[in-house]
């Protein structure tokens, strides 16, 4: 993520804590809310409109740098003993899939079958393993950014692929297709380049989605999968059927 992105991204973030809205926004500062969205959409900031947004938000354009450089250093990827310590146990897992979905400690107790004082020796292994910052009143800061990967072939990986994928691509009967779409071709490693740049865009926009969803309540988000992948690849039926010099 750009540098320029990151700062709005921060800035969304902040203005959603403080519950001012675009429009707020523009009365304050005399626009048209549609003009404060561009702006936002674009990040189309210059420096004296940056300003002013700040001190909206009541802080220094230093504040907003810092703040936005302390995300920047979340973990994009966990170590293998962390992943290990993740897959050795069940709940630790669940609890570490909630706590990058933004869920609060009762939203996890209410949903599923772990009671407040495990999920508070959840949260704590969390905190030894790096993953959280445990704080007062069973709050928490998560160390993961929204965009992490699992390290290439390591354990989470592994898992991912036995356990979740296979079962991604066989849903239930009651389970429908919120959108499905297989792309075939042969393309030069220029047009590969492009695919995979636009395929890492997405997940970082479905990263922020997510994150800006995490203040509505539990009842109006609903957990959904994505999964992208790309690679070399044929179908076997189509393979069988090569000459043996294009083998």
């Amino acid at each position: 993520m750009s540098q320029i992105s990151q700062i709005s991204s921060t800035l969304k973030q902040l203005l959603r804590q403080h519950q001012i809205t675009y429009k707020d926004i523009a009365n304050q500062l005399d626009m048209s809310e549609a003009n404060v969205k561009r702006i936002f959409s674009t990040n189309s900031f210059a420096l004296d409109r940056l300003e002013q947004i700040c001190e909206i938000l009541q802080m220094s354009l230093s504040d907003l740098f810092i703040i936005a450089q302390k995300q920047t250093q979340q973990l994009t990827q966990l170590t293998e003993e962390q992943e290990n310590e993740l897959l050795a146990n069940t709940k630790l897992l669940l609890v570490a899939v909630c706590v990058r979905d933004a869920w609060t400690f009762d939203e996890i107790i209410e949903h599923y079958d772990i009671d407040s004082h495990e999920c508070v020796q959840l949260l704590a292994k969390l905190d030894r393993i790096k993953i959280i910052d445990l704080l007062p009143n069973n709050h928490y800061k998560s160390l993961i950014a929204q965009d992490f990967r699992w390290i290439p072939g390591g354990p989470l990986e592994r898992f991912m692929e036995r356990e979740v994928m296979v079962k991604f691509m066989a849903p239930k009967k009651e389970e429908p297709w919120t959108f499905r779409f297989y792309l075939r071709g042969r393309y030069s490693q220029t047009s590969v380049d492009i695919i995979q740049r636009k395929l890492n865009q997405l997940t970082k926009e479905a990263a922020v989605l997510n994150q800006e969803d995490a203040n509505l309540p539990l009842s109006k988000r609903q957990h959904f999968g994505i999964l992208m992948a790309m690679r070399p690849w044929e179908p076997s039926l189509f393979e069988n059927l090569r000459r043996n010099e294009v083998q």
